[in-house]
Order: structure tokens, then sequence, then C-alpha cells
């Protein structure tokens, strides 16, 4: 068993095939020691819910976040109480793995009101919804949202709401999608970012909302893959310059990996971590002994 990776990296558990146990087995395998946990890992589980959970705690890792509660905010009416419904079994789920943090993505409903305001009402109850359980929401634009689709505007909407455990999710690849300017990440109080999920992908534009969701959904990669590498060391280093500490996850769907043996993946997303520890924060902290042997 290689030692523990650097702290603040890790995987996302929709990037590999296979079962829960033998995804968690990889990841820490590669020296990961960290987890990033999908909802379906818990309720497709032979073993149900509690078999899930065993097997994440089983397995040493600590759980990043979970995710993700979809089209949540701006409905109202018998809409608004169904998705009520749902995030509250999300955030049981949530809880249960000893998750701190559940990702929440920007509504792409054509029934959701485009009234920030009022996306940011409720977006305040899911918080205080997850306060007793010790939650924090993180609400991430997705590059393909009805109204939010910039974590510009996710970010006004979360000042809106002005909640202490309600913040926001980074992911560079709805960022290089959008093309936000990385110059607003000055603007961010690194406080109130509760996750930043990292891949690239292998275009330099994605034209259409449509080529946004079939690339973000099947052909990602990992940070240093793709050709985006030189704007993700950006917005690393501005994150790291505006005193950003927190998780980094690697958000990577990418249907070629689904099919590659788990330990192949696991150490490309390896090396994906050393890349950028070394090479673009030039952290000192010590790293294992099979990371400074090279990758």
């Amino acid at each position: 068993m290689n030692s523990p990776l650097i702290a603040g990296y890790g995987m996302d558990t929709i990037t590999m095939a296979g079962s829960l146990e033998a995804k968690l087995a990889a990841m820490k395998g590669a020296g990961f020691s960290q987890v990033m946990l999908m909802a379906r890992d818990l309720v497709t589980h032979p073993g149900g819910v509690a078999g899930a959970v065993a097997a994440v705690k089983a397995s040493g890792l600590r759980p990043t976040g979970f995710q993700v509660l979809r089209d949540f905010e701006g409905l109202s009416g018998h809409l608004h109480d169904y998705k009520i419904d749902i995030a509250k079994s999300m955030l049981e789920m949530c809880a249960a793995t000893g998750s701190k943090v559940l990702l929440v993505c920007s509504s792409t409903s054509r029934h959701a009101t485009d009234d920030l305001d009022a996306l940011a009402a409720d977006l305040k109850k899911l918080a205080m919804l997850a306060i007793p359980l010790g939650i924090q929401i993180a609400y991430e634009g997705l590059s393909w949202g009805r109204t939010v689709n910039e974590f510009t505007t996710s970010w006004d909407v979360v000042c809106r709401a002005d909640c202490p455990n309600l913040g926001i999710g980074l992911d560079s690849f709805h960022i290089f999608a959008a093309k936000t300017g990385l110059d607003a990440i000055e603007e961010l109080d690194p406080a109130k970012i509760f996750l930043v999920q990292l891949s690239d992908f292998m275009w330099q534009e994605t034209a259409t909302f449509e080529e946004r969701m079939t690339t973000a959904r099947t052909f990602r990669v990992f940070p240093g893959e793709g050709v985006h590498s030189e704007q993700l060391a950006d917005l690393v280093l501005r994150l790291d310059r505006i005193g950003y500490r927190g998780d980094y996850s690697f958000e990577v769907f990418n249907e070629d990996y689904q099919q590659l043996p788990l330990e192949t993946v696991a150490e490309r997303a390896r090396k994906s971590a050393t890349w950028l520890h070394q090479d673009v924060l030039h952290k000192s902290a010590p790293l294992p002994a099979w990371t400074r042997r090279g990758v």
C-alpha cells in the first residue's frame, strides 16, 4: 500500500467502472486519502445505503463531499415541495456517509424562475435544513444552467442568500466551457468556496449548451491531460493566492476511462495530483517516496 498522497486531492467515483469497494481500493492504492461520492454509489450498492456507508468507512477514505442535487432552486407550488422532499433525502444520505458538503448544481429547468432573489431564498432554505446535520451547501453554476451558468452569477446568488453554511462550488470544466474570465476569482471570499472540482477536455471550445453537456458527461480528462492546462494552472494559482486551502476533487466523466482497469485510471489521477502539487503550486510539503521517484 502506498503512503497517502498530499492532503487536499481526491477522486470522484464517477470516473471509474466497477463496484464501490473496488473503486475505493484503487483510489487508496494510488495514494489518495479522500473520495467524492455520488448518491448512486449508495442506492445501487448491493447492501443498500447501509452497506455503501460501511464500505466507505472501512476504506479509511475521507468523503470530500456528496453529489448531486439538481434543479432545486426557483420552483414553486408542488414542484418546490417535491424538491424539498428530495433534498431532505439527499441530506440524510450525505450525513450518513460523513460528508460535510452537499453539491447543488444550478437549475436547468424551464419551470424555474430567473429571479436571483428567489433563487437565493430557496438556497437559504436548503442551507437551513442542512445546519442541524453539520453540512455545508456548495452551489455550482452549470455552464448550461438556465439562469446561473457562470460562477460569477452563482457567487451573486450566494451573497444574496447570506447564509453561513451556503457557499459556492467551482468546477474548472464549466469555467472554461463558459469562458468565464479568471480575474473574477479575486472577488471571491476563499472561506465561502466549499469545493473545487478539476478536470480538462480535449478541444478549445464548446459552442453550444448541447456540446457542453456531451463533453462534460463523456469526455473530460484529468488536469494536465487536456488543452487547457495553462488556464487550469492559472485557476489553481489564483485560488491559492486568494487563500483557498480547501479540497480539490477530480471530477472526470470519461467513457474511455470507464473501459480501463481501475488501477490505470487511479494512476493517471495520481500523476495529475503530483503535477498540480509540484509543478503548478510548487508546494514544499513532503511527498511520499513514490512521488519523489518521479511520475
